[in-house]
């Protein structure tokens, strides 16, 4: 027998053989002495929930942490924006990871101990606060990341980007903020990363699951609005005005056609939904105009130019035919498609599997839910994926969904979230 042979087998086949059992080892090992702390942390913030381009008591829990780390900090990105960069200082790839820091306007009706009764004012309104949309755990799990990847820098290469993103679920009326503001501070043109990757708790898949598609993934999403102007009068005598109110009743069915009557679904999906109906201030008075607002979800530009145009002409076509004026309009920020790279896809499918069991990572259908993790998918090749938090043995088609009051993180989905993402950072720059 050779000396460089054992059994049948060269030590550099047996070397490759105990470098992934080692370094699986490792990881069990961080992720041990880590999940309590990644528990922790999304428990306080879940608890200390803040609007989009608000976070600034979340943003600073980061920015300390990040910097006992030992990483080099930046702040303030595109408001309340934090960027942890870990140099290994030996040559390589850069890579992103990314989460979203902000919460919703909603009224937390969960029982948990660490619910939240946060308050705070949104549209002119006092409102609940609440992480109904997991990115409390985002935040803690990418945290999680930092501390076991900066643990083992000595046997890393390359550049690790830590982004934590104001602003996913959209800016307030009158402000900009999120991806792509972050981008525009310089974010990516200064660290240049080649890949970016992000994953979101996922009411739709039970734990232990992972959710993947290549290619497009996720909705790209457009806020509209409608204001319907009449001509107040007496709700005793609605024949002396002109009433928004029944317009927009009109306006509302109208708009349920538009994707269901002009635009091919059997293709691609596509969506269109009212958020919000604000006129009239008295039981009797039938006022002057009524403000709708809502969103389309759409997954190319043919189709949003079809359904937005569609729109337009409900719309104002219903206004004239009621004897009011209509004015509808969209906001000037659109989240894109959220597009995976079909190669990166690919090329870091294995790492998923590994971490979940090839049963447990499923190719899932189009998402009409939106991600302005889409900008960063712009621009450079990108990797998102859902990770179910849904307690095994619920079925998930009853469980709350995403943005509900009622929406349900299980926190046993966190270890496989933070070790997926840990795992796809070193596979990459290895």
């Amino acid at each position: 027998m050779s000396k460089n042979t054992y059994t049948g087998l060269s030590w550099v086949t047996l070397a490759a053989a105990f470098v992934p059992q080692t370094h699986a080892a490792e990881l069990d090992a961080s992720l041990a002495a880590i999940e309590p702390k990644v528990v922790t942390w999304r428990r306080d913030l879940h608890q200390h929930p803040e609007l989009s381009n608000r976070e600034v008591r979340t943003a600073k829990l980061v920015a300390d942490h990040l910097r006992r780390l030992g990483l080099a900090v930046d702040t303030g990105i595109a408001r309340t924006g934090v960027v942890g960069l870990l140099d290994t200082g030996k040559p390589g790839p850069t890579i992103a990871l990314r989460a979203d820091m902000d919460a919703l306007p909603v009224v937390e009706r969960t029982d948990v101990p660490f619910r939240s009764t946060v308050k705070s004012n949104y549209r002119g309104e006092e409102v609940g606060v609440m992480h109904a949309c997991g990115h409390d755990s985002h935040v803690a799990v990418l945290m999680g990341v930092a501390e076991m990847l900066a643990a083992r820098k000595a046997t890393l290469r390359g550049r690790i980007l830590f982004v934590f993103q104001p602003a996913e679920e959209g800016a307030p009326p009158g402000e900009t903020g999120g991806a792509s503001d972050m981008l525009a501070a310089g974010v990516f043109t200064r660290h240049k990363p080649e890949a970016v990757f992000g994953w979101h708790a996922w009411a739709s898949l039970n734990t232990g699951i992972i959710g993947y598609r290549s290619g497009p993934f996720m909705a790209g999403s457009q806020a509209w609005k409608a204001v319907i102007n009449g001509k107040q009068t007496h709700g005793s005598r609605p024949w002396q005005g002109a009433d928004p109110i029944v317009t927009a009743a009109q306006i509302i069915n109208g708009l349920q056609t538009v994707v269901s009557r002009q635009i091919d679904i059997t293709r691609i999906p596509a969506v269109v939904s009212v958020g919000a109906i604000k006129g009239g201030v008295r039981n009797n008075i039938i006022p002057d105009s009524v403000e709708m607002i809502g969103t389309i979800r759409t997954f190319d530009a043919v189709q949003y130019d079809q359904v937005t145009q569609g729109m337009r002409r409900m719309v104002e076509n219903t206004a004239e035919a009621n004897g009011t004026t209509a004015e509808f309009s969209l906001d000037p920020y659109r989240n894109p498609v959220t597009y995976n790279n079909p190669e990166l896809t690919a090329r870091m499918l294995p790492t998923l599997r590994r971490v979940a069991g090839d049963e447990n990572v499923k190719e899932i259908p189009l998402i009409t839910g939106a991600e302005d993790f889409a900008y960063f998918a712009q621009a450079v090749p990108s990797l998102f994926v859902m990770v179910g938090v849904t307690p095994r043995g619920t079925d998930v088609t009853q469980a709350p969904a995403n943005h509900s009051p009622l929406f349900y993180l299980d926190e046993a989905a966190l270890p496989l979230a933070t070790r997926a993402l840990a795992e796809l950072a070193v596979d990459y720059l290895e």
